[in-house]
């Protein structure tokens, strides 16, 4: 009997861990970065990451992840947001990206948009909370249990965050956008996602404040706690703003946070791998530990760590393509307590054989003979969703005749090939498409070299 009490102890613990997993933000802005199946392959076999967090609904992705039982979230381009607040619109583009994938693939949350209070432009503000109204109603009309609608801030959502206690939202978006969207998540009971740094707050006199290390604490007179370090503080200045809207019920995600492990010499001391691995894996351990904060005591947030790679096409200073836990051959920059006992040997990427090159040195990106109708025309939508000129392949363009989906996706799958830069792994499409040195122009069909 004990035997038997002690397992369903031990299954009970395992669940709640489960529950409460860190996740992490997959970024791909990188020319060098292993193809989907073997990041999933990797997560599931050699991490405890059980959720991961994607800006875009990239088609191979989703693929790739389908039956590893690990949740997904996805972005809706921010472009996406004024058509979406149209019911039709949002039931067809559920039915373009999310439908053919769940639930194989366990998509969990659709962020509408990424920061769009911070970036704007001004429609977008406007039609958020509509187009997140009209997505969620097209979730429950199209059977896609499971999945809630959200969107993640930035932190300028605050007017202020020190002490918590007289925090606040900005004037203008408390009242005009923020209280009917966190109205629409106390309905449809989704939490309230916002992206907390205290790797921007970092400064030498506040370091081990920033970076969770010891430290003498800031003291909130008003409600009498002292905050060990900036996260706490942070969120429960979120928490402050949404009770003083009358939103204290609601609760909240982390959608992105973390610290860059290398910077230019104007961004010394602040990056490094030791104040990464600091913040980084004291984030970890308080997400296991389920403390919450001082506001909040014993909550337990969705918290997604950025990012999974280093990524070396983003643009700006050197941190920003240093945010990230594992280098692109999978091995850690530094080791923050997610890696399984058994994973101590880093999956290497398989290497993709490279054609031979046609004799003027040209490829070009087209379907491979097996891949199915269903897969070159989700390859379609995807491209098509990403700033190709898809143009051509519609009535009265160049490339039209024939008119069928594998033409039609030869031309895209090509286009995106050749303007994402020519690296072999943008031919990918989760197995569906091929490099070949054959030009594949036809008539006034010409395909981009």
């Amino acid at each position: 009997m004990a035997h038997l009490l002690l397992n369903h102890l031990l299954l009970f613990l395992a669940a709640v861990s489960a529950a409460h997993a860190i996740g992490v933000n997959y970024g791909t802005l990188g020319d060098n970065l292993p193809p989907p199946p073997q990041v999933a392959q990797f997560l599931k076999e050699k991490t405890t990451i059980d959720r991961i967090k994607i800006f875009d609904v990239n088609p191979d992705i989703l693929r790739a992840f389908a039956d590893t039982g690990i949740l997904v979230a996805v972005t809706v381009p921010n472009g996406e947001i004024p058509a979406l607040t149209d019911a039709a619109y949002a039931r067809s583009w559920l039915a373009t990206h999310i439908a053919p994938f769940h639930p194989r693939t366990k998509i969990n949350y659709i962020l509408v948009g990424n920061e769009i209070l911070h970036w704007g432009p001004q429609p977008l503000v406007d039609n958020l909370v509509a187009a997140m109204r009209s997505l969620h109603a097209a979730v429950l009309q199209s059977n896609l249990a499971g999945i809630k609608v959200t969107t993640a801030h930035s932190l300028g959502i605050l007017e202020s965050s020190e002490p918590p206690s007289l925090a606040k939202f900005r004037p203008g978006w408390d009242r005009g956008v923020l209280a009917p969207l966190l109205q629409f998540h106390r309905e449809t009971k989704t939490p309230f996602m916002v992206n907390p740094y205290p790797y921007f707050g970092f400064g030498p006199k506040n370091a081990n404040f920033t970076l969770f290390k010891a430290n003498k604490g800031v003291f909130d007179k008003y409600t009498k706690r002292t905050y060990g370090n900036m996260f706490d503080m942070l969120m429960d200045a979120v928490y402050v703003s949404m009770m003083k809207l009358g939103y204290k019920d609601v609760e909240i995600a982390v959608g992105e946070t973390g610290w860059s492990a290398e910077g230019e010499s104007f961004e010394q001391p602040r990056c490094s791998v030791e104040n990464a691995a600091a913040y980084n894996g004291a984030l970890v351990r308080k997400s296991n530990s389920g403390r919450g904060t001082p506001l909040m005591p014993r909550k337990r947030f969705d918290v997604y760590i950025f990012g999974l790679f280093n990524e070396n096409q983003k643009s700006g200073p050197l941190s920003e393509r240093n945010f990230g836990l594992f280098r692109p051959d999978f091995s850690p920059v530094y080791d923050v307590g997610l890696l399984r006992a058994d994973a101590s040997a880093p999956v290497k990427p398989t290497p993709k054989p490279s054609p031979s090159p046609s004799p003027s040195g040209k490829k070009w990106c087209v379907p491979k003979p097996e891949a199915s109708n269903e897969a070159l025309q989700a390859d379609i939508d995807y491209v098509c969703s990403q700033g190709v000129d898809c143009r051509p392949i519609q009535p009265g363009g160049a490339c039209f005749a024939p008119d069928n989906v594998r033409s039609h996706a030869a031309f895209v799958m090509n286009s995106f090939y050749q303007t994402e830069g020519r690296h072999d792994f943008n031919c990918d499409f989760s197995g569906s498409g091929v490099i070949t040195s054959t030009d594949p122009s036809n008539g006034l069909c010409k395909y981009l070299s």
